[in-house]
């Protein structure tokens, strides 16, 4: 029964992500203290591995696991819209207050304009992890 249970909470995960089976999703960011059910359900629902930071291709979804600590979080984000495709989704996963690496969401918030992103939801992946929804703005897409 618990299997089945953590089963089911983890392809939740994937939904609660907008994840769908063919996307193209990239990971930035990884280290041993990621939640690795996430990952797990993030490939089985996309079908397919999850691509690296070297990867090249163009991707619907950006997974990027971000701790206090790591640098210009402006940076990635900017890093991280390179190869996104036009109606991509950044989830910027941070660990959760009184974690290790916890990050502020104001830092989130102030970022991402800079960034060129709008922040659209919140939601939480896991007992360690929250995750941050950023988004090209609608009227900055259509003017590229």
């Amino acid at each position: 029964m618990v299997a089945a249970d953590d089963a089911g909470r983890t392809s939740d995960i994937a939904g609660k992500l907008g994840v769908e089976p063919g996307m193209v999703v990239q990971e930035l960011g990884w280290d041993s203290d990621v939640d690795e059910a996430v990952r797990d359900a993030v490939e089985e629902r996309a079908g397919d591995e999850l691509l690296d930071e070297d990867a090249d291709d163009v991707v619907d979804l950006v997974l990027m696991w971000w701790r206090d600590g790591d640098g210009d979080l402006v940076d990635a984000l900017v890093d991280a819209i390179g190869p996104l495709a036009d109606n991509g989704v950044i989830w910027v996963l941070t660990p959760k207050t009184g974690k290790p690496g916890h990050v502020e969401p104001s830092e989130i918030a102030e970022a991402a304009p800079t960034a060129g992103l709008s922040q659209t939801s919140n939601v939480s992946v896991s007992e360690q992890w929250a995750g941050a929804r950023l988004v090209a703005p609608k009227a900055a897409k259509s003017k590229r």
